[in-house]
């Protein structure tokens, strides 16, 4: 039984460098650019269920009824703990995108599911593939898993698809959970959540990504009224409510989210035309262009990714993320979440690394 996310670890035990291509999640914000009042903030409040005014905020951020809404503390990775475990039982079949984020199969691993795997390939523009999924479905399928948009590939899963995914798992009596937090940085013409399109999907998310509010934890989870209400019970076992002082923090940030937005979009769009450009130049690495999202995930042709970088950490202080920790040894996943002066001069390494290896 996996007991860790070897992922998670490394990223808290990584050197800290100048040039931190690492990053998902958008530069932290300043805490004196969130306009709050000390007056506006209180260290106790009726929260036993959620923080009322909090679910409200986030059903209408999202536009969903406050009855299907859970707050999480913990971000969208404690979010995505109890969505599996009130979905899953030991020993029931999960399926779950490959590539994809470590703690999600850790999560599975941890709970004692089978877990059985559908691709996302990098040559199809790491699209889901239904005809592979719907070959791994089986009577057994309790939970089907992907991220959108995707992590590593940043890549959107349109609504056909998210449909006919939602009928097949109807079709055998199955949920299908979908983390949303990176789509969290669509900040404009952002898709419904997936919860809108039946009740199979649960829908996992927080503010971490796409806004620089990581230090928050501000995460929910969206599902039908019957689960929303098993998984409130189940969190009684992890946690007895929330920090009021938190909850009442991210209040004020979701009501002041399209300044905070803004300030987000501009550093991705930003970053985005840098590394776009960058792979158009390159003949020694592909990519998949990304439209949206925090992410990117290309390819090296030749090279190793564990000597690239190790060489852009050790000589260049610069990190990415190498592509084992997401099952794709021949990738590396760069963040466009730095400051923008940041990212060129750390893509402007990567190229430097490249080079020499090459030599």
């Amino acid at each position: 039984m996996k007991t860790a996310s070897e992922f998670m670890h490394w990223a808290k035990t990584r050197p800290r460098v100048k040039y931190d291509l690492a990053l998902s999640g958008v530069l932290n914000l300043p805490f004196p650019e969130l306009d709050v009042k000390l007056s506006e903030l209180e260290l106790h409040g009726d929260n036993a269920y959620g923080y009322r005014p909090l679910v409200e905020a986030i059903a209408a951020h999202r536009q969903v009824a406050p009855e299907n809404v859970v707050t999480i503390s913990g971000g969208t990775s404690m979010a995505n703990h109890l969505a599996m475990a009130a979905l899953l039982e030991h020993g029931d079949e999960v399926l779950i995108e490959k590539p994809t984020y470590d703690p999600l199969l850790a999560i599975a691993e941890y709970l004692g599911a089978k877990i059985k795997r559908f691709p996302r390939r990098f040559e199809d523009g790491f699209k889901i593939d239904i005809v592979e999924l719907e070959k791994q479905i089986t009577p057994g399928t309790r939970v089907i898993v992907l991220t959108n948009l995707h992590n590593p590939s940043s890549e959107l899963v349109e609504e056909a698809t998210l449909r006919r995914i939602g009928e097949l798992a109807r079709d055998v009596g199955a949920r299908v959970l979908v983390d949303e937090v990176y789509l969290e940085a669509m900040f404009e013409n952002s898709p419904p959540p997936a919860v809108s399109l039946g009740p199979e999907f649960v829908v996992t998310s927080s503010l971490t990504k796409g806004y620089g509010l990581s230090g928050l934890r501000c995460g929910w989870i969206f599902a039908d009224a019957e689960i929303a209400q098993k998984i409130r019970r189940l969190d009684d076992i992890f946690a007895a409510s929330a920090p009021n002082v938190m909850e009442r923090l991210s209040v004020i940030a979701l009501n002041q989210l399209p300044k905070i937005a803004g300030r987000a979009k501009a550093m991705l769009e930003t970053n985005r035309a840098t590394l776009n450009s960058f792979l158009r130049e390159r003949d020694d690495i592909d990519g998949v262009p990304t439209r949206f999202g925090t992410t990117s995930f290309p390819r090296l042709r030749d090279g190793s990714v564990e000597k690239l970088s190790t060489l852009l950490i050790e000589k260049y202080e610069t990190a990415v993320v190498p592509g084992r920790f997401f099952e794709s040894p021949n990738h590396i996943r760069i963040g466009l979440c730095c400051p923008p002066e940041n990212f060129r001069e750390g893509i402007a390494r990567l190229g430097k690394v490249l080079d020499e290896l090459a030599r």
